[in-house]
């Protein structure tokens, strides 16, 4: 198996994957993925694609993650993830997408209109 190049997004945040076959290490920006993610709740999701399809430590990940915050960035690489495994194996795509982890999330912040104070608040009406 050559090495697999796959890209997710999510908000602001862009993942670039390279996937391959090894001991299951993931490496993100040059520093390991425990250390890039402190919380175990994003540890989760980064791992979620690989407990679904019990693939745990059968590929070795190397990330670059650029834009967004920690939480758009974790859900960026876990859709780069999901896509790569699909690629190796598309009997993984029934698992994954009933799990709702190959849809890309749309949502996105509502940009600021002139003549209110953010997105939807107005500023305070005044009658006299």
């Amino acid at each position: 198996m050559d090495v697999l190049n796959v890209l997710g997004r999510r908000k602001k945040a862009i993942a670039r994957i390279y996937l391959q076959e090894g001991k299951g290490e993931i490496t993100i920006n040059k520093r390991d993925w425990k250390e890039y993610f402190p919380t175990s709740i994003l540890q989760y999701v980064v791992q979620q694609p690989f407990l679904l399809t019990k693939t745990e430590s059968k590929y070795d990940i190397k990330a670059n993650l650029d834009g967004g915050g920690i939480t758009g960035q974790a859900e960026a690489l876990r859709l780069a993830i999901s896509r790569a495994l699909i690629e190796i194996d598309p009997e993984y795509r029934p698992i994954l997408k009933s799990n709702g982890l190959l849809k890309r999330d749309p949502r996105m912040v509502e940009r600021k209109k002139p003549g209110q104070k953010k997105a939807r608040k107005k500023f305070q009406f005044s009658k006299r």
